[in-house]
């Protein structure tokens, strides 16, 4: 399909060597056992070139239930960091269950006057769609500071995690498109076919989530979109139900491709004859759709991640087992944030 009424994309601007990141808790409390874990994730950053702080709430055994703090007051530390134009980028410290409770208490007029680099997966995915639904922010879906640069790149082979740190680095502060994103051979063609198209997505039930609430996505942004989703935790059937849904709401009859993230920890998924595998589920629902999907893609739960960043054009070969990047995510230091590239693809 060919995308109609689709929003004005809200590009941060470039990160330059020295520009300040922050490390915030925008959901989950930090456990005092993974503060070690924290101390790594900041000597990452520092190693792609950027000064690192540490938001007031980040504060290990600081919690509210299972939360780091009462929603409102997630909400006011994520709008001072949004006002403060020493703050370059927000990375969250880990996902969680607490999204929900302030997206109505977001600063978005701050967003839109001074936009940055929202980074992390998991229940901060939920916060790149509404963003991007509000206001056409670009979303960077990539690993959590804490639970991925602080953990699970430290166990990846060391020219894995090079290789990472060098595209995470241009993705923040490069204004030409990245290309292909690097594969591995666990990448799988599920359903053979080409597209282009933004790429939306996120984990799966927060997808589905969102469009409950007064933030969804309009429908017709999902026009020739690519969706990519990976889910952690949980029954398979619930994966199945939640494409349903995604069926129902006429969602995977507008986008013209699908790309599928590493399962983690899905319980009853291909561990006998009769329990499926993913791609069984996913094209069990697709059904007769004649649109390209690659699973098992590097990114989610399973992590390391890859970055997928919401509101992207990208090109998706599904046999040749490709996904490029066909646009920057930031914009120049010279830019508005608006202008130049926001109205490639349409």
């Amino acid at each position: 399909m060919i995308p109609s009424a689709l929003p004005q994309l809200l590009r941060p601007r470039a990160l330059a060597p020295g520009d300040l990141v922050v490390i915030a808790s925008l959901s989950g409390p930090l456990h005092a056992q993974y503060a070690p874990d924290l101390k790594r994730a900041v000597a990452e950053i520092e190693r792609m070139g950027f000064r690192v702080r540490l938001a007031p709430l980040l504060e290990a055994g600081r919690h509210h239930w299972w939360s780091a703090a009462r929603p409102a007051e997630i909400a006011e530390e994520l709008n001072a960091l949004l006002r403060d134009p020493e703050v370059r980028a927000i990375i969250a410290h880990d996902g969680g269950q607490t999204a929900f409770g302030y997206l109505d208490l977001i600063d978005v007029e701050a967003i839109r006057a001074d936009p940055k680099p929202i980074l992390g997966y998991s229940d901060i995915s939920l916060l790149h769609l509404v963003l991007y639904a509000r206001t056409g922010l670009v979303g960077f879906h990539t690993d959590l500071a804490t639970s991925g640069l602080g953990g699970t790149w430290q166990s990846a082979p060391a020219a894995r995690r090079q290789e990472l740190e060098k595209l995470y680095s241009t993705l923040l502060t490069g204004t030409e498109a990245i290309g292909a994103l690097p594969a591995t051979p666990s990448w799988e063609c599920w359903r053979p076919g080409r597209a282009e198209g933004r790429l939306i997505g996120g984990v799966i039930n927060r997808i589905v989530l969102a469009q409950a609430t007064p933030y969804a996505l309009p429908l017709d942004w999902f026009d020739g979109a690519v969706l990519f989703w990976e889910e952690t935790g949980g029954q398979a059937s619930y994966i199945w139900n939640y494409l349903q849904v995604l069926r129902h709401r006429g969602i995977l009859d507008r986008i013209s491709g699908m790309v599928v993230g590493v399962p983690h920890e899905i319980e009853g998924l291909g561990t006998s004859e009769a329990s499926p595998t993913l791609s069984e589920i996913v094209l069990d629902v697709l059904g007769d759709r004649d649109i390209p999907v690659l699973g098992n893609v590097e990114f989610g739960h399973a992590g390391p991640n890859l970055p997928m960043p919401v509101g992207i054009r990208v090109g998706l070969d599904a046999r040749q087992r490709t996904l490029s990047l066909l646009e920057p995510a930031v914009l120049s230091r010279q830019s508005d944030g608006t202008g130049g590239l926001s109205n490639a693809g349409q």
